[in-house]
């Protein structure tokens, strides 16, 4: 053995004994297999780390007064954190609405909260009843003016975006969460009217991307139930005489959505139904069943894509 002109010892020759090349042979299958299920959960628990860091920084729950809903009993386990929260957006409403107008949204009681919480609740429930999703048992609203937060609640919901108005910066801040990864999903509104109310906020935040009909074999409509035979889901006006499925001229359901340059869904349209009201009288033994049965299965698919792409 020689010396190198560091000082440190330098073999002769590189021939390694036969104990010593049979310890560095390659693993065999079932040790391989072994050690890449160490190599998951480790990194499932390193992600797991990651996102309670992260949801920590989000705003703490809150609550606002509702259009229909004040002083809604909270679950025992609010305070619980959980992998999924139902966050809901806040959002300036138009004008011409038919509810009174005021300019003070961020406080409450104007279209943002329709069916709120109470929709919000039921549908967080049957996630935790149906899939082993861990659901917070209570929603967070969202107010794309308050910084980063909206990064930190990764599937968002819009009800009766019909009536929106979004500024250019909450559409410049909506277009980033989406691109970043973001999913929205939006519903409960009705008819030529407010379709153009609609895009008019919608085509702020993707003037470059077409809005399209999702195909019967997008994975979201098969991440947990197969929903090839749709149709269209009433809210409560159904219930009262002329038991009416439509709204305004909404007299066809139509499932859309705007796709990212990789062909991921970022905007779940949901028009002309009232998916949020098939939440909110889950348990109310007038509203006939197949309608939240299918209003349910529609949202866990649709949270469960946005997890999973």
């Amino acid at each position: 053995m020689g010396t190198t002109k560091e000082g440190w010892a330098r073999p002769t020759s590189m021939a390694l004994p036969s104990t010593a090349r049979a310890s560095m042979a390659l693993p065999s299958t079932a040790q391989a297999s072994m050690i890449r299920r160490r190599l998951i959960a480790v990194c499932a628990v390193f992600a797991t780390t990651l996102f309670c860091v992260a949801l920590s920084f989000g705003q703490k729950f809150r609550e606002y007064p509702g259009w229909e809903y004040e002083n809604f009993p909270l679950p025992q386990d609010y305070r619980v954190p959980g992998e999924w929260t139902f966050a809901r957006l806040m959002y300036p409403s138009v004008r011409f609405s038919e509810r009174p107008y005021t300019p003070y949204w961020q406080q409450g009681g104007t279209n943002w909260t329709i069916d709120y919480p109470r929709s919000d609740r039921h549908l967080s429930e049957a996630v935790r009843r149906l899939t082993r999703i861990q659901a917070r048992s209570v929603e967070q609203p969202i107010n794309l003016d308050e910084g980063d937060d909206v990064y930190n609640w990764p599937w968002l919901y819009g009800v009766e975006v019909g009536h929106w108005d979004l500024t250019d910066q909450q559409a410049a801040k909506m277009r980033d969460f989406l691109l970043r990864g973001g999913f929205f999903m939006c519903d409960d509104f009705h008819g030529t009217h407010e379709w153009n109310v609609f895009i008019a906020s919608m085509n702020r935040v993707f003037p470059d991307r077409p809005i399209v009909d999702i195909d019967n074999k997008d994975p979201i409509f098969h991440t947990i139930f197969d929903l090839d035979d749709r149709y269209q889901v009433p809210g409560e006006q159904y219930l009262y005489p002329p038991f009416h499925m439509w709204e305004h001229d909404g007299y066809e359901a139509r499932w859309r959505g705007i796709y990212d340059g990789k062909g991921r869904l970022m905007v779940a349209i949901c028009h002309n139904m009232d998916l949020g009201d098939s939440w909110e009288h889950a348990d109310n033994p007038r509203y006939p069943e197949r309608f939240s049965a299918l209003g349910i299965r529609i949202g866990i698919n649709y949270i469960t894509y946005a997890m999973t792409h």
